[in-house]
């Protein structure tokens, strides 16, 4: 085959609605085509206006607000274009825009919008750019006073704390306060005896901050970050991040909650984990009202005092008035055997729903301290939501992911005194102590030799000191209303479900296509052909395999919850949760992509909540944010935390991209950003260490990093630094492009393998021809960043070295050796790499066609780590005894061969989906 053109020339859209070639400044890379079929999919020109709709229904419900993400061609809109948001009768909705990247000619890639209350729940809307935003009714405000900061929305104003230990000093509404003393709770424990039974001893520590930042002050949406870490006496630790997020015109605010693990885990033991509000109560005690969140759309609905169920009747109407959570006539109005006696009934004042495993629930309550509790309810998986007011006015509060993040608690104290204590823990107090001591002994391996030894039976890379969980962090979501009254039961159900599944807006997969974004390596699912249709009908098989094996398996919990298993053990009908490095994924080969592609191309909701659910977990859990490994995440194993390779591949900003662009999350926003000096890491850790016969000490002017997942990952930090214009865009910039043509530059280009990297220059040292080529090089981000690149850019060369590993990875020897001087050994996984072939076919003036059909044949020709149209494409019942609980099992499907699947059949439809053989 000849060599293909520097400039490839992409082919005619094999379809009607085919995505359009994005305008670009000349010289730049064309991107590849979709071939797709089918409606316009509320697509009305790639710069014109947007259809936008919710991925559940039920428009905002009570949510406090959302932002979502919008992409747009290269050239078509300019920076600071205004963008007006309406509804299909043409209702004029507030919303707020910011970009948040960039195309290199300046024009804007990816737009954020945020909308209030005033939205409403349309079914749909349309983004118009170039319109002016219509203003909310009142804008949400922020206004610093001293240290601290307080937002006004125009319904609540809550006050920002500046230093000490209350986040939120006050929420009012109105003139009444609603809440105040909002602070974080971590309760330590020193120690776990022999019997793994919690010691009863604990201390207490309080969030004390250290930081304040306004990071939007309106006129939709305000944000401010308070920065910190949890201080007792002389000793601080367990940084926290805290995001509140504010807008116009609504009655309730969001929290985003970060922490991250520095303690010792064989002495810093968490016990208790929390968020506390106090709630003054202001009203009679049977006009105070308690709700706990149940099952679904339940609720327990109680008063401190009840007046139902007595032995004498107060009357129909005060009895159901009551229930209501509405204030009651003047109790001298009543029949006077009850009004007399009112004394006499208890007043209950504490309330605790506990979430200790993803399949039960437990309510209790009690007068008071000192008195014994009394059961009042349970069930299998509550919303983790809760209420305390009364008549005049109270707080509900919520926790996302409740019970999928176990064990978790609601602790309501003292409802029936002058204030009452809601504490939302993160961590129940009533579960075992958070252990994150690594899992076994070492079992001798002390040398490289033995950790070699051990990696050949059990794919551990153990080594002492290594499976530490210091620096690792976690983020959840926390939701508070101020009410003026007690709401009602479908009111308190409706903040209930935003608290669960917080509703969010998006773009069509249609113009997410036509943007030309992510490489343009998906497009819209397409079943017109019989061919076209079997894949689809695979793709939808693996994805709700996982996502029922999530629920099966029960793969929750505060750590785990968003991560799936690596291999499973047919033997035992079990994924291998306890073998080395069959346990959790942590991100190998990719099924973070294979998730957000799958969504990109199809707007499922389902899709798009396991992928969130992955995105929060692997870029926290699986990921150092401090220490010596800080920029590093950690390889699959039986902990998160727990094998010995700290690599690029894992921490990589590749799988954090379409979530922050699709959301704005600002979180996640931080995460990429983190990354952007990662390249350091290589200088405290040599990947190769174990391997290696001749001594090695880091040379900062002349590091050795891999050009695949190593300078994948740094590549994906350093672009998106750049696309979003950050702090470090023009270092992250230059170090992008030096790499980019240092690469090109080596004769044998990626199939080089490795390069000698100046930290100072952000180079790669001349390298004479050799061949090194790795079945893991391109499987973790660089497939798709390499695409990106190539449409944004015109490094010289760089295209040509891409394609020259894409034609080449699976070619014959014969072909390797012609080119290169030499040929690779070992190049496995074939199916996965068929999507480089498709991308040489993209690019093609003269072979498309061959490099096509060879893709296909690579695909469609399963060997032991494919999937093929012979492969069983079913489950299999399982049922006790052979199994824990029944469910299904497919014993043919492992996690490596689902992603590269995924992934290789998404992008090869949007590649060659044209040429795909019947």
């Amino acid at each position: 085959m000849s060599s293909i053109p520097r400039r490839g020339v992409l082919r005619a859209a094999a379809a009607a609605g085919a995505a359009a070639q994005a305008s670009r400044l000349p010289g730049d890379a064309l991107a590849p085509a979709a071939r797709t079929t089918g409606t316009t999919d509320g697509h009305r020109g790639a710069d014109g206006p947007v259809e936008i709709t919710w991925l559940e229904d039920g428009g905002l419900g009570a949510a406090p607000g959302n932002t979502f993400g919008v992409p747009w061609p290269r050239g078509a809109l300019r920076a600071g274009t205004p963008f007006s948001l309406t509804t299909a009768d043409g209702g004029q909705v507030p919303v707020q825009t910011w970009p948040t990247a960039y195309w290199p000619d300046g024009t804007l890639k990816w737009t954020a919008h945020a909308v209030g209350p005033e939205a409403g729940n349309a079914a749909s809307y349309r983004l118009t750019p170039g319109a002016a935003p219509a203003a909310p009714a009142r804008a949400v405000t922020v206004t610093r006073r001293g240290r601290a900061v307080e937002v006004d929305t125009g319904v609540v104003t809550a006050r920002v704390g500046g230093s000490g230990k209350a986040l939120v000093t006050s929420v009012r509404r109105g003139g009444t306060e609603i809440a105040g003393d909002g602070r974080l709770v971590l309760l330590r424990q020193g120690r776990i005896d022999d019997g793994d039974r919690g010691s009863e001893t604990w201390e207490r520590f309080d969030g004390d901050i250290e930081d304040v930042t306004v990071e939007q002050d309106g006129p939709v949406r305000a944000v401010v970050r308070i920065d910190g870490r949890h201080r007792r006496g002389g000793r601080a630790w367990l940084p926290f991040s805290v995001r509140l997020y504010f807008h116009a015109g609504a009655d309730s605010f969001r929290m985003v909650h970060t922490i991250t693990f520095d303690g010792d885990e064989h002495e810093d033991f968490i016990r208790g984990l929390g968020v506390r509000f106090t709630v003054p109560m202001r009203d009679e005690l049977h006009d105070r009202h308690v709700r706990i969140g149940g099952e679904g759309r339940g609720l327990l609905s109680e008063a401190v005092r009840g007046i139902t169920g007595l032995r004498r009747d107060p009357g129909a109407e005060v009895r159901a008035r009551q229930v209501r959570g509405e204030r009651l006539p003047d109790p001298a109005t009543w029949d006077q055997r009850v009004t007399s006696r009112l004394h006499l009934v208890p007043a209950w004042g504490d309330y605790t729903l506990g979430q200790l495993s993803a399949d039960g629930f437990t309510v209790r309550k009690r007068t008071g301290p000192g008195h014994g509790w009394i059961a009042a309810g349970g069930g299998r998986r509550a919303s983790g939501f809760g209420y305390v007011g009364g008549a005049g006015g109270g707080l509900s509060f919520g926790l996302r992911d409740f019970w999928r993040k176990h064990p978790a608690q609601l602790d309501v104290r003292g409802a029936a005194g002058e204030e009452a204590e809601i504490t939302l823990w993160l961590w129940s107090p009533e579960a075992r102590p958070m252990d994150l001591r690594f899992y076994h002994d070492g079992m001798g391996q002390d040398t490289h030799a033995e950790q070699l030894e051990g990696l050949d039976i059990t794919y551990e890379d153990h080594e002492p000191g290594f499976g530490t969980p210091y620096g690792i962090a976690r983020t959840s979501e926390l939701v508070f209303w101020a009410n003026g009254a007690t709401p009602d039961g479908e009111t308190l159900a409706r903040q209930a479900a935003a608290v669960q599944t917080p509703p969010q807006l998006a773009a069509p997969p249609r113009h997410l296509t036509t943007a030309g974004v992510f490489g343009g390596l998906f497009a819209p699912v397409d079943r017109s052909t019989p061919a076209r249709a079997r894949l689809e009908d695979h793709l939808d098989f693996l994805f709700d395999h996982y996502r029922d094996q999530v629920e099966q398996r029960r793969w929750y919990g505060f750590w785990d919850y968003g991560d799936i298993m690596h291999t499973y053990d047919p033997d035992r009908h079990q994924w291998r949760y306890d073998v080395g490095g069959y346990a959790w994924d942590n991100s190998e080969l990719s099924p973070d992509l294979w998730l957000w592609y799958a969504y990109l191309r199809s707007g499922r909701a389902d899709v798009f909540r396991l992928a969130e659910a992955m995105t929060r977990h692997t870029g926290e859990v699986d990921v150092y944010h401090l220490g010596t490994w800080a920029g590093l995440g950690t390889r699959h194993g039986v902990q998160h935390y727990a094998d010995s390779a700290k690599q690029q591949r894992i921490s990589t900003a590749a799988y954090r991209r379409p979530y922050y662009f699709l959301t704005a999350d600002e979180r996640c926003g931080d995460l990429m950003r983190a990354l952007v000096d990662s390249d350091r890491t290589f200088l405290v850790l040599d990947p190769l260490r174990k391997v290696r016969t001749e001594p090695y000490e880091p040379d900062p002017r002349a590091l050795g990093i891999g050009l695949g997942t190593d300078w994948s990952g740094l590549a994906a930090a350093w672009l998106t630094e750049w696309e979003r214009r950050g702090p470090a865009a023009e270092t992250a910039e230059r170090k992008l492009k030096a790499t980019m043509r240092t690469i090109a530059r080596m004769p044998n280009g990626f199939c080089t393998g490795e390069g000698r990297y100046d930290l100072e220059t952000g180079e790669f040292a001349e390298e004479g021809p050799k061949v090194a080529m790795s079945h893991l090089s391109a499987m973790f981000g660089q497939v798709e960043i390499c695409a990106e690149l190539i449409h944004l850019t015109d490094v010289e060369g760089f295209e040509d070295a891409w394609l020259q590993y894409c034609r080449l990875y699976g070619a014959t020897r014969e072909e390797q050796q012609a080119e290169l001087g030499g040929h690779a050994t070992g190049l496995i996984l074939q199916q996965g790499h068929s999507r480089l072939t498709a991308y040489a076919a993209s690019r093609s003036n003269e072979d498309g066609d061959a490099y096509a059909t060879r893709a296909w044949r690579e695909f469609f020709t399963k060997d032991q780590w494919g999937y093929g149209e012979s492969s069983p494409w079913r489950t299999e019942r399982i049922t006790g005894p052979m199994a824990l609980v029944e469910g299904s099992e497919a014993p043919w499907v492992d996690t490596n061969t689902t992603a590269l699947y995924g992934l290789a059949a998404i992008q090869n439809l949007a590649l060659i989906g044209d040429r795909i053989p019947e």
